[in-house]
């Protein structure tokens, strides 16, 4: 075997994830195939267990307020899967959820862990407005000017705290927590001042007193995939994020790139021995999550609500940072994920009509990402308690003989 071969191979090792639920090897080394069964039926039994309970939580809630559960459950599935429309809508507010979730997932492999989501995507929306409502042209090339802006806006805005962490070894944490707050005041003030985006003031001031931009032309809106069916109003984010997601898929597991991510999130000092250049890869991998996230955001202006102003984004990063929390480190599961997270969104939008407060659809989302995070913690907890049982047991052994 060569030198360079032999390398790879201690790369790949090093990098190497741990098997799901922390499973343990037998005596030979290996798991067995029954064994691994049987992980498997306790991970899928405790995650319908913990999705009962959080369910059970919810109705219980519901009960106090002095509603029925049934017609909380209801009103959800009405809003987010019970017509073609819904079902478009649901996919539309899951694209979003998607790209921010994959930028995170590809950032906490390299051990950077971005949690300003809602700032670079803010910022992506922001640069994108700037270029379809300012610049003119086709508006299919303003479209994707915008989108580009948005990329770039996102990566830039994140790109400040790798910098950050590069140079002054400031915590990427902090520093794209406190960003996303900047980035807030930057909103509010280009939708505050009628030489950026600001909307002229109409005869009888703003709906609800907020300055806003201006509507985005339909021209520059989103191409919507099956015309033949408006109820359905898909857009076309659903092919831009499924591609994305299937291209760092392929990406993550298969190229080299995605070794050395995880090698740099496992073991800097030992990646670095290998020559792997840690701050490159770690602080590639940040930006590239402010990316997807500024994408989310030009997706979500130009398909979803075609204006910015305060408030705007409505908690997508957020979502999308909680997707990411419950898949795991694992991409197959982002589109699904993605896909529950939009329909509590879309689902919570006709509680209302029910009269039970809509924050009740907040509380649903919250005891579900417990729900999804609970069973390979509680897993892994105790198969580390049961190695730790075993190995004193072994000292003791070898201690009395």
């Amino acid at each position: 075997m060569s030198a360079a071969a032999t390398r790879l191979a201690g790369l790949r090792r090093l990098a190497q994830p741990a098997s799901p639920g922390g499973a343990a090897g037998d005596a030979g080394g290996g798991t067995t195939e029954l064994s691994r069964r049987v992980q498997l039926g306790r991970l899928v039994g405790l995650y319908l267990v913990s999705a009962f309970v959080a369910l059970v939580i919810t109705a219980l809630l519901v009960l106090i307020v002095g509603h029925s559960p049934w017609s909380v459950f209801s009103a959800l599935y009405t809003g987010s899967i019970s017509s073609p429309g819904a079902i478009g809508q649901t996919f539309d507010d899951a694209m979003p959820v998607l790209l921010v979730a994959l930028g995170t997932l590809i950032a906490v492999r390299a051990g950077m862990f971005n949690i300003g989501q809602t700032g670079q995507l803010v910022m992506g929306a922001t640069a994108a407005a700037f270029v379809v409502l300012k610049l003119h042209g086709p508006g299919w090339a303003l479209l994707l000017l915008g989108l580009a802006a948005a990329v770039a806006a996102g990566a830039l805005w994140a790109g400040i705290a790798a910098l950050l962490k590069l140079w002054r070894n400031i915590d990427v944490v902090i520093s794209t927590l406190l960003l996303g707050y900047v980035a807030t005041q930057i909103l509010a003030y280009v939708v505050s001042n009628q030489s950026l985006l600001e909307e002229p003031t109409p005869p009888g001031g703003y709906a609800g007193g907020l300055p806003q931009s201006v509507l985005l032309p339909n021209a520059v809106r989103m191409p919507r995939l099956f015309g033949q069916i408006p109820a359905f109003g898909l857009s076309v984010s659903f092919v831009v994020a499924l591609g994305l997601l299937a291209i760092f898929w392929v990406l993550l597991t298969k190229s080299r790139w995605g070794v050395r991510l995880r090698m740099v999130g496992a073991n800097p000092l030992a990646s670095r021995r290998f020559g792997v250049k840690v701050a490159a890869i770690a602080g590639g991998a940040l930006v590239i999550s402010g990316a997807l996230a500024g994408l989310a955001g030009g997706v979500l202006l130009t398909s979803n609500v075609f204006r910015i102003e305060a408030g705007f984004d409505n908690s997508y990063g957020n979502d999308g940072l909680l997707a990411a929390l419950v898949c795991r480190d694992q991409p197959a599961a982002l589109l699904p994920v993605s896909f529950l997270f939009a329909m509590i969104r879309t689902g919570g939008s006709f509680l209302l009509a029910t009269g039970v407060p809509n924050y009740l659809a907040q509380v649903l989302e919250g005891l579900l990402v417990l729900a999804f995070v609970f069973p390979p913690v509680f897993i892994e907890r105790r198969e580390w308690a049961r190695r730790l049982k075993a190995a004193r047991a072994l000292v003791l052994r070898s201690a009395a003989g």
